[in-house]
């Protein structure tokens, strides 16, 4: 959807993406393609490399995956492209800054000097002529603590591991996080972007460290409950050494279920290569159901990879944006209840056949599960 194709009520849809890393940046990369009205909010419990020696010398939460995310929407034009790649730019040798991303000290830099994290981020992102906004989950530092199995004798025994880089590479299989302080407060500004957003996006992304931070935040997990913005998970294409290994795509959905039982969203976005047709696409059905949501199979990965492809994630999107319009027009003139909510494994001709795939021009695309 282009910027001269406006939503329903006339202007471009504003679009919400939650998450961090390189998830957050494939996210951002796509729906930055679909509208330029685009807020990020990104997770601050990063404690390795740059980011890790800055908030434990300098007490600022952790700029690297808020780098990362401004320059995700950074204007494309050469004369910001340069300041792009310098702020991306990674101080290499054997001294005091190797190993520092340009980007990270300036945005640590700004915010000894304005005094907040926020306004730090708006000025490095009129530097880089971003159409939109990159915030912060919660204005504080965080932790994670996870109950990990698999590293006693006895694989009942759990243990606690702390720390994001601690939790995504001990071996062993997380049961379950949390954030530490508990109950942390939310960015103000992320709160107001999700009341208005028109879409919302989680994932994908590091699954215990990245995506499931998001609904740890009691006041986060509210406004997104609240919002009547279209609510989108995206899945991973694989599971993620460390973090994931071993799980299923329906595990990656009860995992999500457990820590957020409420937590309610519209679609689940699952890469039609990672789930072939049959029972197992049924168990993600059942899964999905526990969240309310439809399931949405369609080709999104650069060929070879389990990355996404932002071409073909843009599109699913933008289905889903226009599938949005297009209900809230029928309950306008209609009215009554849109049926938004009802967790469907049927598609959209309202056959009975669960795995079907939908194909154009011989090539797949999105299928309404």
């Amino acid at each position: 959807m282009s910027d001269e194709r406006r939503s329903g009520i006339g202007r471009v849809p504003r679009i919400v993406a939650l998450g961090g890393g390189h998830g957050l940046y494939a996210t951002l990369s796509a729906v930055r393609r679909l509208s330029s009205d685009v807020t990020a909010v990104v997770t601050v419990a990063d404690d390795g490399g740059s980011s890790g020696r800055l908030r434990n010398e300098l007490g600022v939460i952790p700029p690297g995956d808020l780098r990362m995310a401004l320059a995700a929407l950074a204007a494309r034009e050469p004369r910001v492209q340069s300041w792009t790649d310098a702020v991306q730019h990674r101080f290499g040798g054997t001294g005091a800054l190797a190993g520092h991303s340009v980007g990270n000290l300036i945005l640590a830099g700004l915010t000894e000097v304005l005094g907040d994290p926020v306004e730090a981020l708006d000025t490095v992102a009129r530097l880089l002529e971003v159409e939109g906004r990159v915030l912060p989950m919660s204005p504080v530092a965080l932790q994670i603590e996870a109950d990990v199995v698999g590293l006693e004798s006895d694989p009942r025994v759990s243990r606690c591991i702390r720390g994001q880089v601690a939790v995504a590479t001990t071996p062993g299989k997380v049961r379950r996080v949390r954030l530490l302080p508990a109950n942390p407060p939310a960015c103000p500004d992320a709160l107001q972007a999700i009341d208005a957003a028109d879409v919302v996006v989680l994932g994908p992304g590091s699954w215990f460290t990245s995506v499931i931070p998001h609904v740890l935040v009691p006041e986060l997990l509210d406004t997104m409950m609240r919002s009547p913005a279209r609510k989108v998970l995206i899945l991973n294409l694989a599971p993620e050494l460390g973090e994931t290994a071993g799980f299923s795509t329906e595990r990656h959905l009860h995992v999500l279920c457990q820590h957020a039982p409420d937590f309610r969203v519209d679609h689940v976005v699952v890469d039609s290569a990672s789930v072939p047709a049959g029972p197992e696409r049924d168990d993600v059905c059942r899964a999905a159901k526990q969240l309310g949501a439809q399931v949405v199979y369609a080709d999104v990965a650069e060929e070879g990879t389990h990355k996404h492809h932002a071409g073909k994630l843009a599109a699913v999107l933008e289905r889903l944006a226009e599938r949005e319009t297009a209900e809230a027009r029928l309950v306008e003139v209609h009215g009554g209840n849109d049926g938004r909510g009802n967790a469907s494994c049927g598609n959209d001709s309202g056959g009975n056949d669960n795995t079907a795939e939908r194909t154009v021009g011989g090539r797949e695309s999105a299928s309404w599960q």
